[in-house]
């Protein structure tokens, strides 16, 4: 097992460096940068910007230095724990990370347990009832939840909760929590509000892994290593849930790796919309306004997402799937 880690972890730490220079390479691409935004809003302003003036912003955010300065810097700093300073929030980039990360790791979590505890149990139903009319009628409503976009359920669900129960869903929590450090009241509040951002967040992914179980479970039934668990005697359910769901879940396992960053990136409208202070709306921002510090550290929390749940998925699938092996 730890040589099995220890090999992951070789192999995923070079992609990560690769990851956090694709990023900051990307960002860089647009012409000009923040500070050339900042001084042309003040100047349609009426205010006249010196050059000794622009030269002091650039000292002060760094951008006097070349390109690969400016990464290094920001990389080996990211490394000790400073990931820089967001010229658009005026404050420390691990002062805005840390305001926000709670929401979104939380939001994440609870997420991937809704896909899960939702998904698994219509696709499983949805293969064994194949072509009835239940299997007919959770597959439109599969297509209906894929279709729809994230901010238009949520201003569905703002305009029904509102108008026929009068019930404020957005915001996470309540307004006297907000600025106030985690604690296990404020965790509380949060998953009593919560529904409305999983529901919104996680519809069109549960959606996927019914489709997706649905298709490895009627693979796996016709099988002939489930005709021959039948003919032992064993109950259908027994087949289903020990023989075929263990080896039709591994794609859905397999996805864990993608999940976590999924969610923050494909949450950034609904966030938006329903009020939420995560990670995402903080990543837009930060590349409409080409604020490179922010946008490159949010872009390699990310990445640093992917690694967490890609290890995660290795491990899990190595322990259910006896064919996989450690060494």
């Amino acid at each position: 097992m730890k040589t099995f880690l220890l090999r992951r972890l070789i192999i995923l730490l070079p992609l990560l460096v690769l990851i956090s220079f694709t990023a900051f390479v990307i960002i860089e691409l647009p012409p000009g940068s923040y500070l050339d935004t900042y001084i042309s809003n003040l100047r349609q302003q009426g205010h006249d910007v010196s050059r000794a003036q622009i030269e002091s912003l650039e000292r002060r955010y760094g951008l006097d230095k070349p390109f690969h300065i400016r990464y290094f810097t920001w990389f080996s700093n990211f490394l000790r724990g400073d990931m820089g300073y967001s010229m658009t929030q005026n404050k420390p980039v691990n002062m805005v990370v840390r305001e926000r990360i709670g929401f979104s790791i939380m939001i994440a979590i609870v997420t991937i347990l809704f896909e899960f505890i939702v998904a698994v149990p219509i696709g499983i139903y949805s293969s064994i009832k194949k072509h009835s009319f239940a299997d007919h009628s959770l597959t439109f409503l599969g297509f209906l939840g894929l279709s729809i976009p994230n901010f238009m359920l949520a201003l569905i669900l703002m305009y029904v909760f509102y108008s026929f129960f009068g019930m404020n869903v957005t915001g996470l929590v309540s307004r006297d929590l907000l600025g106030e450090p985690w604690n296990l009241t404020k965790i509380l509040d949060a998953l009593s509000n919560i529904w409305v951002v999983v529901i919104v967040v996680g519809t069109a992914g549960t959606a996927g892994l019914i489709r997706v179980l649905r298709g490895q479970m009627l693979d796996e039934l016709n099988k002939e290593y489930i005709q021959a668990a039948r003919s032992k005697g064993l109950s259908e359910m027994m087949v289903v849930l020990k023989h075929a769901l263990k080896v039709a879940i591994n794609p859905l396992i397999s996805t864990i790796g993608w999940l976590l960053p999924r969610i923050i990136s494909g949450s950034v409208i609904a966030s938006i919309v329903l009020g939420i202070p995560a990670l995402g709306p903080a990543m837009l921002n930060s590349l409409l306004e080409q604020d490179m510090y922010l946008a490159g550290s949010i872009l390699f929390i990310q990445a640093i997402m992917v690694v967490i749940g890609t290890i995660i998925s290795d491990v899990l699938l190595a322990m259910i799937d006896p064919r996989i092996r450690y060494d």
